[in-house]
């Protein structure tokens, strides 16, 4: 690839970034690596939002690869990090998480100050995502449905 091409890629990147931060878009790339047995072993991915007039980028990874601490490599996990969108409405926060094959007396929530856990299992699928929230909020605020693997919570304010 060389320096030449590692400067193109991060030209390329960059100006994705600026047409975001314009358009309050977002960027989603996922992929996934199997085996040499062709079996499916780890997904990963990541979200990059902008909103509109913001300068924050917002980075959301996903999937089951993770760095492990001690060796800094990357690790695939029992447990998927699901796609999480959180969306600070006037009178609501909601959020989403995408779960596929998990049904909602599969899922699990837990909620300590501006802090959602999320966790789901059915069978061999596994979920798990601490979600940072825009404030404090309590158990008795909040109300989830989940259908066709997509979570929405609902947290009134």
């Amino acid at each position: 690839m060389g320096l030449n091409g590692f400067l193109e890629g991060l030209s390329t990147f960059i100006e994705k970034l600026e047409r975001l931060a314009e358009k309050g878009e977002a960027l989603r790339e996922s992929g996934e690596i199997r085996g040499r047995d062709g079996n499916l072993k780890g997904v990963y991915g990541f979200s990059i939002k902008v909103g509109l007039g913001q300068k924050d980028l917002q980075v959301e990874p996903f999937g089951n690869v993770r760095e492990d601490k001690q060796t800094g490599m990357p690790v695939v996990t029992e447990e998927r990090e699901p796609m999480v969108d959180v969306m600070d409405e006037e009178n609501h926060v909601l959020v989403i998480a995408e779960m596929p094959g998990v049904s909602e007396e599969d899922v699990k929530l837990e909620i300590h100050a501006d802090v959602l856990t999320v966790t789901a299992e059915r069978g061999e699928k596994k979920y798990r995502k601490e979600v940072l929230l825009p404030r404090s909020f309590s158990t008795e605020q909040m109300a989830y449905t989940c259908r066709n693997g997509l979570l929405e919570v609902k947290l009134q304010k």
